[in-house]
């Protein structure tokens, strides 16, 4: 039998990848928000919102995040094409294959082994970013691709098909520690769980489900009467759903129900909302999400902002409930790096679920800002508010991305960016050493450390020997220390065995690209496609560029880092 072939997607710049910084994360303390109390005993109050470019966000978040996220959730621009319509044939698509690569192995990293992955995206996209998604998680871990059904009508200006629908890749870490997915009951459901008997307490109430079914398989050992407590023989028209002995169990535990209408009789079974356990009745999401149409989202956007501030196509809340739901359970971290509107993040507070959102427009504070606010006062009443029962608490830190660490002097050598005091170097050398930043409040050189003996100190100071001496003194034997400094007056190092000596900014500057805060699209930067003129037309010029900001059709490429205006699919 032939090995099958492993498919791989290549295009245009495949193999560039960026030399990313691992930013610094700086709280903004008046933008942070907490409830005024408590109001549960599980009120959740790290979750965070980090403004900033989502490509560099990432990388900020990986040290203390890798292999700790349960569930992330995205829904990027969908790369229509109209942006790019001038350009050779294939760049539109590797820009964007180029752009969604480099943020999709970042985001596998931050997965849990458990851990579960969903993206939306249109037909535009799907074929390629699913090979892409095939080779990152393993074609083995791909789950499922959710159709989620997103309007019930419309599409009169169709040319070709109404389209209703988008998708969702689910993707796991390793299907082999994944759990199976439930859904709790369904919310319009439990109306019908109306009727209490002597399990109240355990089980909760009931609903009556017909004991017959019409079932084409047909089964012999599943026809037979049941005996009526006038002593009728009650016989299915087709056949029971339980066997003989099942029913003669729940006729003992006063599971059945026999009723008479008009001298016909129907036998019914309870239908707990929780199993013998208490635990409540479980069901399997359906790989069709229905029910949750953009219009809801529109409404539920303009409930929060109002009509003029409204949020241009944000996705329900109850499309993010229906997949983080089915995976997660109560203080699983959730993460969407492109925050959008805040869907993702009010509907895990909602679900006591911890949250991270990471967004670049402005909206991250017109938008998000004051919609969690809402949420964590408890004023926000639509969405899966009244369904999960929310009543508020909790509350977030708010982050921007930390400037980059280098510089360049007035003369073009990269210097330490005047912006940085000594606590925020110190934590940007640890990112970059691989430190745990965690300064010691008795010992001066103890700014981190990678082990219990392995630490790290950071001083732009120049070193003198009598200093490495009392360095190497106080670290003692058993333990290692990494000296970064600014420069140092000894010529033989090797006197001092506990400790290793580098210099900033030399040690570090191969390291990453330095200086650069948008790693967003930058179509005007790009070759144009020389297109022949018709002959009635006047001839373009040949240094044209489409300009950034400058074609609406644009808008759904620029805002790929995390926002850059235009249309928002959150």
């Amino acid at each position: 039998m032939t090995k099958a072939t492993k498919l791989e997607l290549t295009w245009i710049g495949k193999e560039n990848r960026p030399r990313l910084e691992p930013r610094i994360l700086l709280e903004d303390s008046e933008k942070s928000y907490h409830a005024p109390h408590r109001v549960t005993d599980h009120d959740i109050f790290d979750n965070r919102l980090i403004f900033g470019d989502n490509l560099l966000a990432l990388k900020a978040l990986e040290q203390e995040f890798t292999g700790k996220i349960k569930c992330i959730y995205i829904d990027p621009p969908y790369n229509t094409g109209a942006a790019l319509t001038h350009y050779e044939d294939g760049v539109e698509h590797s820009i964007w294959l180029s752009m969604i690569r480099d943020r999709m192995e970042l985001l596998y990293r931050l997965l849990c082994p458990e851990g579960i992955f969903f993206c939306s995206i249109d037909s535009n996209e799907l074929f390629y970013l699913g090979i892409l998604l095939d080779e990152i998680f393993g074609r083995d871990n791909r789950i499922e691709t959710f159709v989620w059904k997103k309007s019930y009508g419309g599409g009169a200006k169709s040319r070709y098909v109404v389209n209703l629908h988008e998708y969702v890749l689910c993707y796991a870490k390793d299907l082999a520690l994944t759990g199976n997915f439930f859904l709790p009951p369904d919310q319009k459901a439990i109306k019908y769980y109306k009727y209490k008997d002597q399990h109240f307490e355990q089980r909760g109430p009931y609903r009556l489900q017909p004991l017959a079914t019409t079932s084409m398989d047909e089964r012999p050992n599943l026809r037979y009467p049941i005996i009526s407590t006038d002593g009728t023989e009650i016989w299915p028209e087709k056949q029971w759903q339980w066997s003989e002995d099942r029913v003669k169990e729940a006729v003992k535990n006063d599971e059945l129900v026999i009723t008479k209408k008009n001298g016909k009789y129907t036998v019914s079974y309870k239908q707990y909302l929780r199993d013998p356990d208490g635990k409540e009745r479980m069901a399997k999401p359906y790989s069709i999400i229905d029910g949750y149409y953009t219009q809801h989202g529109t409404y539920e956007s303009m409930d929060i902002f109002g009509l003029q501030n409204k949020f241009a196509f944000p996705k329900p809340e109850g499309v993010i409930w229906y997949l983080i739901a089915c995976c997660t359970n109560p203080g699983d971290w959730v993460l969407d790096s492109f925050g959008g509107s805040g869907t993702t993040g009010a509907v895990s507070h909602k679900m006591g679920r911890r949250w991270i959102m990471v967004e670049l427009g402005e909206h991250c504070h017109t938008h998000i800002i004051p919609r969690m606010k809402k949420v964590i006062d408890g004023m926000d009443k639509g969405g899966i508010t009244e369904a999960v029962g929310w009543k508020g608490g909790g509350g977030f830190r708010y982050y921007r991305l930390g400037p980059s660490l280098l510089e360049k002097d007035q003369f073009g050598n990269w210097i330490i960016n005047k912006k940085y005091n000594a606590a925020m170097l110190a934590e940007a050398i640890c990112k970059l050493e691989g430190f745990i930043y965690a300064p010691s409040d008795e010992v001066y050189w103890q700014h981190g450390h990678s082990t219990e003996n392995d630490f790290i100190y950071v001083t732009t100071q120049t070193l003198t020997r009598e200093q490495f001496q009392r360095l190497s003194d106080e670290v003692g034997e058993g333990r290692s220390l990494l000296v970064m400094c600014g420069a140092f007056r000894v010529k033989n190092l090797d006197d001092f065995s506990n400790l290793t000596v580098k210099k900033i900014p030399k040690a570090v500057m191969s390291r990453c690209e330095w200086g650069k805060d948008d790693y967003s699209l930058e179509i005007e930067n790009l070759q144009v496609k020389q297109v022949e003129p018709a002959e009635d037309q006047a001839e373009s010029p040949p240094n044209a560029r489409v300009k950034n900001g400058h074609n609406p059709k644009q808008a759904t490429l620029f805002d790929l880092a995390g926002g850059k205006g235009g249309k928002r699919n959150d």
